[in-house]
C-alpha cells in the first residue's frame, strides 16, 4: 500500500453574483467549500435587460454604459466580502442571458485548450457553478436561473437557499 494520498482535483467555482442577499450566500458557501479543497472563485456578474423592456436605441445604450459602473460596484462588494479569506478568486462581468452566459463561462474552463499549462497539469479539475435561489413570487410561474441552470448546465450546479 502506498501511503501517498491522491491528489485533490482544483475546484473552479463559477459563483453568479448581483450583490443580492442569495447571491451574498452563494459567495459565502463557494468560500466555505474552498477551505476544504483547493480551488478559485470566479465572481461573475451578468447585465442584462429582459425582454419585457421595450426602450429606445438611445435609452439601450445609456443603459449599457452604466453596466461598467455597477460592475464597478459589485467587484467591490464582492472584494469587501473575500480580501481576506485566502481563497483565490477574480470577478468578471458580461452582457447576455444570465444562465446563459454561466454556463459558456463553465464550459470554457471545462474545456481549456489542451496548450494551457494549467488544463494539463490538473485535466481532472472540478467547474461547478453555484448561485443563490431565488425568492421571487414570479420566479415560481415563469422558472429562475437557478432551475434553469439546473436543467441545462453540462456542469454541477449547487443552488444556496
Amino acid at each position: 500500500m502506498s501511503a501517498d494520498a491522491p491528489a485533490v482535483p482544483e475546484a473552479h467555482l463559477i459563483v453568479g453574483f448581483d450583490g443580492s442577499p442569495p447571491a451574498m450566500r452563494a459567495l459565502d458557501s463557494a468560500v466555505r467549500l474552498l477551505t476544504v479543497r483547493p480551488g478559485r472563485i470566479l465572481v461573475l456578474w451578468v447585465a442584462h435587460l429582459t425582454s419585457t423592456v421595450e426602450l429606445s436605441a438611445d435609452a439601450v445604450a445609456i443603459i449599457e454604459s452604466d453596466f461598467g459602473k455597477v460592475a464597478e460596484e459589485l467587484r467591490a462588494s464582492a472584494a469587501e466580502w473575500l480580501d481576506g479569506t485566502g481563497v483565490p478568486w477574480e470577478f468578471q462581468w458580461r452582457q447576455g442571458l444570465i444562465a446563459q452566459e454561466l454556463i459558456a463561462e463553465a464550459e470554457s474552463l471545462a474545456t481549456a485548450a489542451p496548450d494551457d499549462v494549467a488544463a494539463t497539469e490538473r485535466p481532472d479539475d472540478l467547474v461547478v457553478i453555484v448561485v443563490g435561489s431565488s425568492s421571487s413570487a414570479m420566479h415560481r410561474m415563469v422558472g429562475s436561473v437557478a432551475v434553469n441552470l439546473a436543467r441545462h448546465s453540462p456542469v454541477p450546479v449547487i443552488i444556496v437557499p
